[in-house]
């Protein structure tokens, strides 16, 4: 094995790797130690994160070579390509300015000094087909869960059973790991996993040993908007399961608010997927982000737990305290996409069954909690072609008498 290593071995490996051939294989084959080369794929932030290359090479999803500087038609903007990067690569491995790489590629200078900053590894060198293979991964969706590693979600604990805020953890990590990405997380990340037990793995216990002793994370910048940050540390419906949208598994509901005239009035709605069982909130009085949160959490609680899985809502301001409802039902919302009520389509269609009770134009106020309990066990008591004509109240009691089958 040589005592140096030039650059066309490192090239070599890249090559190898991102073609396809195990780290061990291309390790030999490029004439490096399996340690260095360990080490060279774990320093670009890729080595936490499964190979999908398919067995041909290449990597498996993205669109097809174009020539450098070629524009996509009738778009402007466009990710660069395995063939940009490796003229990236070859030129700047030259030592040719980044305004003549921009100009080669036909982009701006900024997205080449960009690129080679994100994806150049610690000696400075930047590989076409590594950092193809970065830029691959961190577009994938949705994405991992870092504390899903076992090894960090046991250093992080250990560290919180001695006291440790997540913002020293953070902090920690950061210093002991600054170029492997895999190996380090945001205090954001570590409070998360702490409020939201379905997003992490972290023990439930250790909330209690903040200093705070908050049962839900406080939320931080505007609350009473409809801009990005009210719902900016929220989970997309991206990262829904896939269990939630092939209905196999019970227990994920859609909700949202039906309106009544001028705003004035609203009744909470709450689908479950599976069986289409509806639940209607009483919202006698007020219908801001403290109430609907109340009345969700009152009627939600009489679910087991197994019937609680996740909830879908849209992005309106009345579920600003959506911390609050997965701390005290364990149980993660996700947030629609901006202007895409089709993405709660069960809700959406319950709502307009509803509407034959809760007319629009008309005063919600004046239905009672037990006007609203009528009308969901009429509706309830509805046979659906969707279950082979069978009612929402069979579909759920079934459930509920066998729990093995949920």
């Amino acid at each position: 094995m040589p005592k140096w290593i030039s650059f066309e071995m490192q090239e070599e490996f890249f090559d190898l790797v991102c073609g396809g051939a195990p780290i061990t294989h291309a390790a030999d084959w490029s004439g490096v130690s399996h340690d260095t080369a360990t080490r060279w794929w774990r320093e670009r932030g890729v080595m936490g994160l499964e190979l999908a290359i398919g067995a041909r090479g290449g990597l498996p999803g993205t669109a097809p070579l174009r020539r450098p500087g070629e524009e996509r038609a009738g778009r402007q903007r466009r990710p660069l390509t395995g063939e940009d990067r490796a003229v990236i690569a070859a030129l700047h491995h030259r030592k040719v300015s980044m305004r003549e790489i921009g100009r080669c590629v036909g982009r701006d200078v900024s997205v080449i000094s960009r690129e080679v900053a994100r994806n150049s590894g610690p000696d400075g060198s930047y590989h076409g087909p590594v950092a193809h293979r970065a830029a691959h991964e961190r577009r994938r969706r949705p994405k991992g869960f870092k504390l899903h590693d076992s090894a960090l979600g046991a250093s992080i604990e250990s560290w919180m059973d001695d006291g440790w805020s997540p913002g020293l953890i953070a902090a920690m990590l950061r210093e002991q790991h600054p170029r492997t990405k895999m190996a380090r997380v945001s205090h954001e990340t570590i409070y998360r996993a702490l409020y939201v037990q379905a997003r992490g793995s972290l023990r439930k216990d250790l909330a209690a040993q903040l200093l705070t002793k908050r049962r839900a994370r406080k939320p931080r910048g505007s609350v009473d908007g409809r801009g990005k940050s009210l719902y900016r540390e929220a989970f997309t419906i991206s990262q829904r399961p896939a269990e939630v949208a092939d209905r196999a598994v019970p227990g994920h509901w859609e909700g949202d608010l039906i309106l009544g005239t001028g705003n004035g009035s609203a009744v909470g709605t709450l689908v479950e997927r599976t069986t289409r069982f509806v639940i209607l909130l009483h919202l006698p009085e007020r219908h801001d982000a403290a109430s609907v949160a109340e009345a969700m959490i009152r009627e939600m609680t009489r679910l087991p737990e197994h019937l609680r899985r996740s909830l879908t809502w849209d992005r309106g301001s009345e579920l600003a305290n959506y911390r609050d409802i997965e701390a005290a039902l364990d149980m993660p919302v996700y947030f629609c996409d901006p202007h895409s009520p089709w993405q709660r389509g069960s809700n959406e269609n319950t709502n307009r069954l509803l509407r034959f009770w809760l007319e629009k134009g008309t005063d919600l106020s004046i239905h009672t909690a037990d006007d609203l309990a009528r009308i969901a066990a009429t509706l309830n008591k509805r046979p659906r072609p969707t279950l082979d004509l069978q009612t929402p109240a069979q579909a759920l009691a079934e459930l509920l008498a066998n729990p093995a089958a949920a």
